[in-house]
């Protein structure tokens, strides 16, 4: 499929996991990719064996807004323009509210949401103008809730309110704007879990398809979304989640 040929996508938190996945769709789908990380090494070290007349590397915090203003820039600068924005970058922190340091809230907001609206803000004006696409990656835990991640499924709440109400305003404007809900996905953010046998076998039990995702089914469906075979769909929350909220998260009887 070609489905992204001439056209330029950024995508945050591009160094791995899901992001990178998401980076080398687009590429693979005739795309020019704008990778976006705050860790330059990881980021650099993932764009080097990709297409480089296609990738540019941009390195920045997206909780500033800076490096949103900076990046979105630098995409129109190197290829004319923007189609469509992935915000991925995220973090996550373990703990329920009497365990979560204010420091620690605050810095997942600052990633998962503020992030999330310096991005969309700056690359707004460039997507109005060729009817173009923003998906975000929320998560489960933003369609119901889950343990001992009270920071992180705050975050994810407003990620996924964030799109139904940023669709509803820029759909006016032919900007589409949906999101991926992932599950349990092999990520680095997960390491730890999947050394985990018990807790990954808990999950599974939680998973009709029975195994946790994978970053590559993440990202084609990232690039459905972002494509005109969705052309119909804004203001979409899909779980991506190999069937977890089909039972609203519980294990079978």
């Amino acid at each position: 499929m070609n489905r992204f040929k001439e056209k330029t996508v950024l995508v945050t938190g591009a160094a791995s996991g899901i992001g990178l996945a998401t980076a080398r769709r687009f590429l693979d789908e005739g795309a020019r990719v704008v990778m976006l990380d705050i860790d330059e090494a990881s980021l650099k070290k993932a764009a080097a064996g990709l297409p480089q007349d296609r990738v540019l590397v941009q390195v920045g915090d997206t909780a500033d807004k800076e490096t949103a203003t900076t990046a979105v820039k630098a995409a129109v600068d190197r290829f004319g323009g923007l189609h469509v924005l992935i915000n991925n970058a995220g973090m996550a922190t373990e703990g329920d509210i009497m365990k979560t340091s204010e420091e620690d809230f605050e810095r997942v907001m600052a990633v998962n949401v503020s992030g999330y609206f310096h991005m969309a803000k700056a690359a707004m004006p460039e997507l109005v103008k060729v009817k173009g696409a923003i998906v975000m990656t929320s998560s489960v835990s933003g369609l119901g809730g889950d343990w001992n991640t009270f920071a992180y499924n705050t975050s994810k709440g407003a990620v996924s309110n964030m799109v139904r109400a940023m669709a509803l305003d820029a759909g006016k404007d032919g900007v589409r704007v949906n999101a991926v809900n992932p599950s349990f996905t092999k990520t680095g953010m997960t390491e730890d879990m999947l050394k985990d046998a018990e807790l990954v076998a808990k999950f599974k039990e939680r998973m009709p398809l029975g195994a946790p995702e994978d970053p590559e089914g993440v990202a084609a469906v990232m690039a459905f979304l972002a494509s005109e075979d969705a052309r119909l769909i804004t203001g979409v929350n899909l779980p991506v989640d190999a069937g977890v909220t089909a039972s609203n998260g519980q294990p079978p009887m």
